[in-house]
């Protein structure tokens, strides 16, 4: 079945895009929107496809010009759909490894049986008697041998006690001698003798798990080899009509192998399709639908960047051929002017624009901290003191000595700088203040993303109130003060976004919300006790937005 889907009404009204988009940072076309709200209406008319999807799942569209010059879209999920990966709407799998009669479900199942071999040998009457025979002697064992050695320290007291008392001659000091040798000896020779007894036990219990071990052995070596298959048979194409395997894409990273379930996200199900049908890309957008993942930010309905850790290095090759957008986080940031808002002999406090790194990173083109060490050079010992997210605005302070930098870190180390944010949110939170306390962590899978971590993530504690209610773009937004009093990596945005947060993401965050012009989020307030002259300094930014 053609799984392009013609667009309803007319079209020509929106005007397509010069290049393709950046899969990782985008603002959805026009008609990628369009084409996800008809997705959307055909999974919340079916039951099955409704109930699957309210539990969490990620959906992809790809704007396609066909042979003929008419534009349509295709349509994907991420992962599986009801157990299967195919569907009569959404285009097929890269590669169909769920066949039922193919090789990867035969050899599942020849798996799936080494499994079921070892829970029945685990389980087995035979093996669980064996077992508790074992314990029972080693029991009786260690009891015997206690005993044996609380008696030898009774006698070995008294002999001690006797020769205290002294007049003892010397036949009896050498019989005293050889009683301890003796009840040595005999110590050793029950201890051989429990262990010969206990050795017929361990060997019953022996066969089981050599047994067992084999098995575990072959279910590793077969499974490894069914995952190096099935990495051998995922071959890709790009734009170019190059063919590779997953095998081969990514030995070229620096993790060496594919992650499980590379391969199965939406976006490389769609450019597959379009490639091997003789389709033109346009445009893609991928979003979720349903609830979030347990500690993660996944708004129903928002769009999203394809995840980095599997897509990344799948997509670099899958959009080969086509012109892309280049990634923010790859195009330099215009810096020609830096506003200056505070400046002494010792440091200086700047205001970062959107968009700019704070400090060299992998990308990002010149940061500020680069910008200023080029308009200090030879003035000043430039270094930038703290950081805000390359998509944040606002206050950030700058050293110019090696001896402030290291003052000023230990002030905000020891959290004697005072700092609030102005964001706008999309929506109006149900509190008017407060605070939020929700530990972070990194999202190791799809960074630079961050998550919630109740186990393993760091403590994380922010104060929040909303100073008014706004229109923005037609919708009711809250114009909130963040005071955050820890200082995570993305703390605000997830505080702000996640459901036992506010649940309202900041505007324009298009990790844990939606894009927009921007990240509506700057640091407009600083205030510390000046390293050097140790007066109190103060110092304000509007924020713009």
């Amino acid at each position: 079945m053609d799984k392009l889907h013609l667009f309803d009404g007319d079209i020509s009204v929106a005007e397509l895009p010069q290049r393709f988009n950046n899969p990782f940072s985008y603002r959805p076309h026009p008609l990628c929107v369009r084409a996800s709200e008809k997705v959307r209406r055909l999974i919340n008319g079916d039951a099955s496809l409704r109930d699957e999807a309210a539990s969490g799942k990620m959906f992809g569209v790809l704007v396609v010009r066909d042979k003929v010059g008419r534009v349509g879209f295709l349509a994907a999920f991420s992962g599986l759909m009801g157990g299967s990966n195919s569907h009569e709407y959404f285009v097929p799998p890269v590669f169909d490894f769920l066949s039922p009669a193919g090789y990867f479900k035969l050899e599942e199942y020849e798996i799936s049986l080494i499994n079921k071999e070892i829970s029945t040998i685990t389980n087995s009457v035979e093996y669980i008697e064996a077992l508790g025979e074992l314990q029972s002697a080693t029991n009786a064992r260690d009891e015997f041998l206690s005993a044996e050695r609380t008696a030898m320290q009774q006698a070995k007291a008294l002999r001690e006690e006797r020769r205290l008392s002294g007049n003892l001659s010397d036949e009896e000091l050498e019989a005293m001698l050889n009683e301890s040798r003796f009840a040595k000896a005999e110590y050793r020779r029950n201890v051989k003798r429990w262990d010969e007894k206990l050795s017929a036990y361990k060997a019953a219990v022996s066969q089981f798990e050599q047994h067992i071990a084999t098995l575990k052995d072959e279910r590793k070596r077969r499974s490894a080899a069914l995952q190096q298959w099935l990495f051998d048979n995922f071959i890709l194409l790009n734009a170019t009509g190059e063919k590779s395997s997953l095998t081969q894409i990514f030995s070229e990273t620096p993790q060496g192998i594919p992650p499980a379930g590379a391969g199965e996200c939406a976006a490389p199900k769609l450019l597959q399709y379009a490639y091997s049908s003789g389709l033109s890309p346009i445009a893609m957008a991928e979003f979720w639908m349903g609830a979030s993942p347990v500690g993660e930010v996944r708004r129903d309905g928002c769009f999203y960047g394809s995840c980095i850790s599997k897509c990344k290095p799948i997509l670099g090759f899958m959009l080969r051929g086509l012109d892309v957008e280049p990634s923010p986080l790859e195009t330099q940031h215009s810096c020609d002017v830096i506003d200056v808002l505070y400046e002494d002999e010792y440091l200086l406090a700047v205001n970062k624009p959107s968009g700019m790194l704070s400090v060299p990173g992998i990308s990002g083109g010149v940061s500020l901290e680069e910008y200023l060490q080029g308009l200090y050079s030879g003035k000043a010992d430039i270094r930038v003191v703290h950081r805000l997210d390359m998509a944040t605005s606002g206050l950030l302070l700058v050293a110019k000595r090696e001896d402030v930098f290291v003052e000023l870190q230990r002030l905000f180390a020891t959290r004697q700088v005072a700092k609030r944010y102005t964001a706008l949110l999309d929506g109006v939170p149900s509190q008017s203040e407060g605070e939020i306390s929700l530990p972070l962590a990194a999202d190791y899978i799809n960074r630079p993303r961050q998550m919630v971590d109740t186990l393993n993530g760091k403590h994380a504690l922010t104060l929040y109130k909303v100073v008014e209610v706004v229109e923005y773009e037609g919708r009711k937004c809250a114009r909130v003060h963040f005071t955050p009093v820890t200082g995570r990596t993305h703390q605000l945005r997830v505080h702000a976004a996640y459901s036992q947060g506010l649940d309202t993401p900041i505007v324009g965050d298009e990790l844990y919300g939606s894009a927009d012009k921007r990240l509506m989020l700057h640091a407009d307030y600083i205030s510390f006790v000046h390293p050097v002259t140790g007066k109190r300094v103060e110092i304000e930014s509007s924020a713009g937005f």
